[in-house]
């Protein structure tokens, strides 16, 4: 697991660092999708999560739902393009638990991927993430995760 100034991220993880969200495959092909420590430290503590619908067909780089805390509103973007099967509902009822815990009980959808080969080359994992997320903190000026 890389650590990038207090910031997690494990190695068999898969992430947009530009949106900062990740996603890993399951061994059924589906693809559970959630925001990093490093999202959860730029919105400060998450107060709501709205998800789309399951049945949902969301395309790479779209909203799969909006969170919100005191200090910001937006969408978390879907890594890979395919359809919502499953909405996290115990984050619904309790948004902080994408604070404490992302990339556990924090998840917020799984989807079934429409092409995960082809799309999902475009995400880093492991070193590649990690030297990512590092310049991009750099230049955002981000002091670290708390």
């Amino acid at each position: 697991m890389a650590l990038v100034r207090g910031c997690n991220f494990p190695d068999d993880l898969y992430y947009n660092v530009d949106d900062n969200v990740w996603a890993r495959r399951e061994s059924d092909g589906t693809v559970v999708i959630g925001m990093t420590p490093y999202g959860c430290a730029l919105s400060g503590e998450i107060v709501a999560w709205t998800a789309k619908k399951v049945g949902r067909a969301v395309d790479q780089n779209k909203s799969t739902g909006t969170v919100e805390s005191g200090k910001w509103v937006g969408p978390v973007k879907a890594p890979v393009s395919g359809e919502i099967i499953a909405v996290n509902e115990a984050v619904i009822a309790v948004p902080s638990t994408i604070n404490t815990d992302p990339y556990g009980a924090g998840w917020l959808v799984r989807m079934k991927p429409s092409d995960w080969v082809g799309e999902s080359g475009l995400l880093l994992s492991g070193q590649a993430a990690a030297e990512a997320f590092e310049a991009k903190m750099q230049t955002e000026g981000f002091p670290g995760c708390a």
